[in-house]
């Protein structure tokens, strides 16, 4: 098996991307034998048997449970350069038990996205939690640029739906706003609300072209709605900009508010969407929506 100095001198003429790719996959094959060999068979409901000397997993039975060819899950192991899709990925991330920091590690070191929602993202630190209840009668949450919803309050739970009913996996705006029935009733002006956040996902994907992720959400939209399908071809474009919505809420009724996006870093990325009552009746329903969603 070629060695990583062999592989780092056979590269020395060639660019720092390729010398960094090698120490990425000899660091993955490093990291994936190490999470092999500390997985007991029972641990995953395999028997042990009596002739067993590998410590912790094989590496056909790793193959086996994540339905890969134990040929390429030992090319994987061995450094090889070979292409890792996300889905293999995720499920070798299941099959060795891995938990989200490791799971987010396996991604990095494989130079890849992972596709899934955070439901748990290491920028939703308990102080920006706190804030968001603090924020409270009025609706927040924390989105990434991809529109995935990473933490909400309570009021902003029960604002479009019922959030927590909602599949972590689901937890998307543009998902939303294109697939399920209670979020776009709640939207007043649904056409004109699912044209501006179609143009502005445009936007923010100029940057992420080649991301998984991001590639797998446009897929699911293009699949699951043809009017997000019709929008998408118009190839409109705009930025992020505050806006008065107005919304229908199925427990108190037609609310009027001011949206403001905080964003949490230099980037058009992670943000703080809040909803300021543009009135006093608007006003009085969050606090009554505020009251139903804590009762809850």
């Amino acid at each position: 098996m070629t060695t990583m100095a062999q592989e780092m001198t056979a590269t020395a003429d060639g660019s720092h991307g390729t010398a960094a790719s090698a120490i990425r996959r000899h660091e993955l094959a490093a990291f994936l034998r190490h999470r092999r060999e500390h997985i007991t068979p029972e641990q995953v409901g395999l028997p042990r048997g009596t002739r067993r000397r590998t410590p912790g997993l094989r590496r056909e039975e790793v193959a086996q449970l994540a339905a890969v060819g134990v040929t390429w899950y030992t090319w994987l192991e061995q450094a090889r350069d070979i292409q890792v899709s996300v889905q293999v990925l995720d499920a070798l991330a299941r099959t060795l038990m891995l938990d989200p920091s490791e799971r987010s590690h396996l991604f990095q070191l494989a130079g890849a996205v992972d596709p899934t929602p955070a439901t748990a993202c290491p920028s939703v630190t308990p102080a920006m939690r706190a804030v968001l209840e603090q924020l409270e009668p009025y609706p927040a949450c924390l989105q990434n640029s991809r529109y995935d919803i990473l933490a909400h309050n309570r009021t902003y739970g029960l604002l479009l739906c019922d959030l927590e009913a909602v599949p972590p996996e689901d937890r998307n705006c543009m998902i939303l706003s294109y697939t399920h029935q209670d979020w776009q009733s709640s939207i007043v002006h649904l056409e004109e609300t699912q044209r501006l956040m179609a143009a502005r996902f445009r936007a923010a994907m100029a940057g992420h072209l080649g991301e998984p992720a991001w590639k797998m959400l446009l897929k699911r939209l293009r699949t699951e709605s043809p009017a997000f399908r019709e929008v998408w071809e118009r190839h409109e474009v705009v930025s992020h900009r505050s806006k008065r919505k107005e919304f229908l809420n199925h427990h108190v009724g037609r609310i009027l508010v001011d949206h403001t996006d905080l964003w949490l870093s230099p980037d058009v990325g992670p943000r703080m969407v809040t909803y300021v009552p543009a009135d006093e009746e608007s006003r009085k329903r969050l606090e009554k929506l505020h009251a139903i969603a804590s009762e809850r």
